[in-house]
């Protein structure tokens, strides 16, 4: 069974924050089922996106992981901007985490595919 999308989140939230970082819902989704988007930032202003990575980098041990890509990277934050509103006109549902890791790195807090 799947976690709901809030519940994930929150869960996300509190292990940043058990590690020293910050995080904070800037969008609200679907409570159940919302895609989530990670936006992380480092303290030289650089700037990465992660989105839901597609189905076909998903792994049969473990079907129901939320799996995550690097979409976008930025050190003005432009292109993200521009690629979340693209994202909330397909889907007004999405979730927006934006996170500054702390001790870990985002690898260490979801799973990340590789490109």
């Amino acid at each position: 069974m799947r976690l709901t999308t809030d519940f994930w989140v929150s869960a996300l939230l509190k292990r940043v924050f058990g590690e020293g970082g910050f995080g904070a819902i800037l969008n609200r989704g679907a409570l159940e089922a919302g895609a989530v988007f990670i936006l992380t930032r480092d303290r030289f202003g650089q700037q990465n996106l992660y989105g839901p990575a597609p189905q076909t980098s998903y792994d049969m041990a473990k079907p129901d992981e939320r799996q995550f890509s690097l979409l976008e990277s930025d050190d003005d934050g432009t292109a993200i901007d521009k690629r979340l509103e693209r994202e909330r006109r397909f889907d007004p549902d999405i979730w927006v985490v934006e996170i500054e890791p702390g001790k870990s790195e985002i690898k260490d807090l979801v799973s990340l595919t590789t490109p």
